[in-house]
């Protein structure tokens, strides 16, 4: 039984319900009397990030719609393994589960429909993949997958060992590697993401944004707090990344993330982002965080170390025999 499921079940045993404790709930301060949102948090969840077109307008589902939703995503992940002629990538041994307690249709909250907004017309997109290359030209921006296999700037930015799958910012649900650990001081937040162990320094003691010619591939974060909720705001994100999902650039994204503890075991994480340069309204996105009773370890990327090596060498090694049997 997860922390989660324990939550829930002494409170139903208590007669509340969990509208009510969230309601009621005070989250412990820390010595500068903020929130204590420290330790690991899991954001793993099988929910879609976009509502499926057959829900239409329900915004939740019934135990029995999850339960079918969570069978259906399993389904998916092994057919997309047992693909003819195809090696495939994970099998659902590796893959976290999660979403304990969440029966949304959607991680997206805005626009209402569930959807990603519109897009600007001329918006590029790298879709990516476990699957065959995708057609398009340098810079790729997709995390998974790739143009081509010439050289390694043609694979993408997690082969690469420069971006994680799901370490953002913001972060979202992945197959696997959802934690996050938060530690704070007085004038600091740092947030530490499993996926490629990136660890971001959150200044919260109102100091200004760097200036707009200095361009990262995590932008730039700055915090405060808003009551009892933790507001970061990042910026000054360079052109190498998408904006969102799998659409435009980063260059003009302006991104807020909001961390509230609503219960001893959870945080709601909400994020938004805006970015009038790819789409034609902001999004907005919310993923419970669970409290994990353990230690978050270092991970180690070694796609770029081996797997990027492997696989221009195969490819070459393919171009060899083509043209031998050519001859």
């Amino acid at each position: 039984m997860t922390s989660r499921q324990v939550a829930l079940a002494v409170m139903t045993a208590l007669g509340f319900s969990l509208v009510q404790a969230q309601d009621d709930y005070q989250a412990p301060r820390t010595e500068w009397d903020r929130p204590d949102l420290q330790g690991v948090w899991n954001f793993s969840s099988f929910i879609p990030l976009e509502r499926p077109d057959f829900f239409g307008d329900k915004q939740f589902l019934t135990e029995q719609e999850v339960a079918a939703l969570a069978l259906q995503t399993e389904i998916g992940l092994q057919a997309l393994n047992n693909r003819e002629g195809d090696v495939g990538g994970y099998n659902t041994f590796w893959v976290e589960m999660g979403g304990d307690g969440d029966n949304r249709t959607s991680l997206i909250t805005y626009p209402e429909n569930g959807k990603m907004p519109e897009t600007v017309e001329g918006v590029p997109i790298q879709v990516g993949g476990l699957g065959p290359d995708e057609p398009g030209t340098r810079p790729v921006r997709m995390v998974v997958g790739g143009i081509a296999k010439d050289g390694p700037e043609d694979r993408g930015l997690s082969e690469r060992c420069i971006v994680g799958f799901n370490s953002g910012p913001p972060f979202t649900p992945s197959l696997y590697n959802n934690n996050v650990q938060i530690i704070q001081n007085k004038d600091t937040v740092v947030i530490i993401t499993e996926m490629i162990h990136d660890a971001r320094i959150v200044p919260i003691d109102g100091s200004a944004h760097i200036t707009d010619d200095i361009r990262l591939w995590s932008g730039d974060s700055r915090g405060y707090w808003e009551g009892d909720t933790l507001v970061v705001e990042t910026r000054n994100f360079n052109s190498l990344t998408q904006s969102f999902s799998v659409f435009g650039t980063a260059e003009n994204k302006t991104l807020t993330e909001r961390f509230t503890r609503v219960d001893p075991f959870t945080v709601e994480y909400e994020f938004t982002v805006e970015d009038p340069s790819t789409f034609k309204d902001r999004v907005t996105v919310m993923v419970p965080m669970a409290k994990v009773d353990g230690l978050m370890y270092e991970y180690a990327c070694h796609e770029g170390n081996y797997g990027m090596m492997n696989t221009l060498r195969g490819e070459r090694m393919s171009e060899q025999r083509e043209a031998e049997d050519s001859q």
